[in-house]
């Protein structure tokens, strides 16, 4: 019987079971609004700001720094727009972040750039990383905001969050990082890496979708998300979604209890992939070998469409993607990949195989098994290796 394998873990992991069992009970018997006086709600309550706690602690955060959202974009909007109109009131206007962020900053900042912000996007080079001196030496007297990624979505390298918060700290410009990916894969402190601000998303760790979290640093402050009631300390108005914040708090609870053992694992899991597809002619990994997320693997394959790549896959019993599922709808290669330099026709033929602890070795060989007879079919179908072979010959 033909295997199923789940490789598209960046796009969302599955809810654990033992989440689930923590949520249940808020979506049924203990029901109450969180906001109301009586016991019921009470319960509701205290779960909530359990959640809280558990959050925090993840992070090395205070309880009190952490906001419950609807997720990773959202919190990403209200960070960035939030410090954009605050800093617009002192006449700081300039907004530094990376050309392969994650489209809810990059969107976010298109929409700033049309209000009469000045936008600087560093390049991350053919490796995927920023560099911080060329950072350093962007940091103007009006820069408002630095926003860099934790970890990248597609290609998985992990930027020097750490220096670019200790800059930032030095020439005092509040610094965001979208974590969406590194919470509950990387150990992030917060308070010793100098970030202000935080965004992470519960359906990335085996939370439930459709609830995140924005870390603000005590003493930075921004508009409010969402007027109209007390929730959230009055930051983002809304009845409590109880029972999703309540998973998110066991889900990277869990998942930071069992770190280093997972990613020792997804570390082997990865290596042997990128090892065994880089004997395929003409392939390519995308982004650093070693500052990668551990369950993370880009690839590119010269004259093979990332599409028909996907569906020969799935008919194999593989689910992988071939970048962000936010854009899988495109058509257009990805701006991730352009970024490191890419031309069209080799950033064409990419694959994101991202893996989590329900992941095996045994998972890796069968992909191994599969892919190369997939590329090569595919190959042979394509005018592009044509001219490729032919190119090669003369």
């Amino acid at each position: 019987m033909q295997p199923f394998i789940y490789a598209d873990n960046a796009a969302t992991t599955a809810l654990s079971k033992q989440v689930l069992d923590e949520m249940m009970p808020y979506l049924t018997n203990e029901y109450g609004n969180a906001s109301s006086l009586y016991d019921l709600g009470g319960r509701a309550k205290t779960a909530v700001e359990k959640a809280r706690d558990q959050v925090a602690a993840a992070i090395g955060a205070e309880a009190r720094e952490i906001y419950f959202t609807g997720g990773g974009s959202e919190s990403d909007n209200w960070a960035i727009k939030g410090v954009a109109e605050a800093m617009a009131k002192k006449g700081k206007k300039h907004i530094i972040s990376t050309a392969f962020e994650h489209h809810a900053v990059l969107h976010t900042l298109e929409k700033l750039k049309k209000n009469g912000f000045e936008i600087t996007l560093l390049p991350v080079h053919e490796n995927g990383i920023v560099r911080v001196n060329e950072l350093e030496a962007a940091i103007r007297e009006d820069t408002a905001l630095v926003t860099v990624m934790y970890a990248n979505n597609e290609i998985g390298t992990i930027q020097p969050i750490a220096e670019i918060g200790e800059i930032c700290k030095k020439h005092g410009v509040i610094f965001h990082t979208d974590a969406v990916q590194a919470v509950g894969n990387l150990k992030i402190d917060v308070k010793a890496e100098n970030i202000d601000l935080l965004s992470m998303s519960s359906h990335k760790f085996h939370g439930p979708k459709g609830v995140g979290a924005l870390y603000i640093r005590k003493g930075v402050v921004i508009p409010n998300l969402i007027d109209g009631g007390a929730q959230e300390r009055g930051r983002r108005a809304g009845t409590e979604n109880t029972a999703g914040i309540v998973g998110m708090g066991k889900a990277l609870e869990l998942a930071v209890s069992s770190m280093d053992e997972r990613n020792k694992k997804l570390c082997q899991i990865r290596d042997r992939i990128i090892d065994g597809a880089l004997k395929i002619e003409r392939s390519r990994v995308n982004g650093d070998r070693v500052l990668r997320l551990p369950g993370n693997v880009s690839l590119c394959f010269e004259g093979v469409e990332g599409e028909s790549l996907l569906l020969m896959l799935d008919l194999k019993g593989v689910a992988a993607s071939s970048g962000s599922a936010c854009t899988s709808g495109s058509l257009d290669p990805s701006h991730v990949l352009l970024s490191l330099g890419l031309p069209h026709e080799i950033a064409h033929g990419s694959l994101r195989l991202s893996f989590s602890d329900d992941n095996t070795l045994e998972d890796a060989d069968y992909i191994l098994s599969v892919l190369p007879e997939i590329i090569e079919r595919l190959r042979s179908m394509s005018p592009l290796w044509d001219r490729i072979k032919s190119e090669e010959k003369n």
